[in-house]
């Protein structure tokens, strides 16, 4: 029988975090062997409520959890510094981290492909790991080849920092694989409002809405003569991520770089 993955956790408290330890509680090959938090040092996860039965220790130092827990995997799911700080610690480490952490620089993603190519590790970012959200991608590159006027409007809580989000630009990226540059709208428009035609991605534009009640959702609108085509992702939970997260880990075992999106692991 094949030895279970051992995995820490970055962020246990926060809503993706507590969905992250219920996917490695669950997971038979899976096995949770601390956790990383920036409170409760030198405490078991069970000593905080909600996470009973759980007798992992907490570390407030990713350094220090990695050099005694043993792990093989990271899980991060907090905040574009601190995952940053986790994912280049891990890889310091020989562990592989599975990062679903955005608004991580240029200069930032290539530090770490490059750390992780040294050390010969997996390791995925991913902007979104809903398996429906990759989807919605990638029918948005393919339709690329046939509609080259497009925008995109992604609506999120009104607790997320960035903007747009990065589902929204990993989208524009590959719609732009098949898409020239292109000026959209009217020659001569103006906004009278700054800001109101949205992001400019090379030609296309991009719509960021922030409001309470939402979690994360996104339309990609193509239009042509006549026509429009809509291809629309919803998640309306955190659990609609955790597939994702369960793919990844068992992927980044096999890796020996850094992978950006769930869609290039994905058949």
């Amino acid at each position: 029988m094949n030895e279970k993955i051992r995995i820490v956790i970055a962020g246990p408290r926060g809503r993706m975090g507590k969905e992250a330890v219920e996917l490695v509680s669950e997971t038979a090959s899976f096995e949770l062997a601390a956790v990383i938090d920036r409170m409760n040092e030198g405490k078991l996860l069970s000593d905080i409520e909600g996470f009973r039965g759980l007798d992992v220790p907490i570390f407030t130092d990713p350094a220090e959890c990695f050099q005694h827990s043993n792990a093989d995997v990271l899980i991060d799911l907090t905040t574009p510094e601190r995952g940053y700080l986790h994912t280049k610690t891990a890889l310091e480490h020989n562990v592989r981290p599975v990062v679903g952490t955005t608004g991580f620089t240029s200069e930032q993603l290539e530090e770490l492909t490059a750390l992780a190519e040294q050390k010969g590790l997996g390791c995925i970012i991913a902007p979104n790991f809903a398996i429906g959200a990759i989807l919605m991608m990638k029918f948005s590159e393919m339709a690329a080849k046939y509609f080259d006027d497009v925008e995109i409007i992604e609506l999120h809580h009104d607790k997320k920092l960035d903007a747009p989000s990065g589902t929204a630009i990993k989208t524009a990226e590959m719609i732009s694989n098949n898409r020239e540059v292109k000026k959209q709208g009217h020659e001569d428009e103006k906004e009278t409002i700054t800001g109101a035609r949205g992001a400019d991605f090379e030609g296309m534009r991009i719509h960021s809405v922030r409001l309470p009640g939402l979690v994360a959702h996104q339309q990609v609108i193509f239009g042509a003569g006549g026509q429009t085509l809509t291809i629309k992702h919803d998640s309306y939970n955190r659990a609609s991520f955790m597939s994702g997260v369960k793919v990844s880990v068992e992927t980044v075992m096999g890796l020996n770089t850094l992978v950006y999106g769930l869609e290039s692991i994905l058949d």
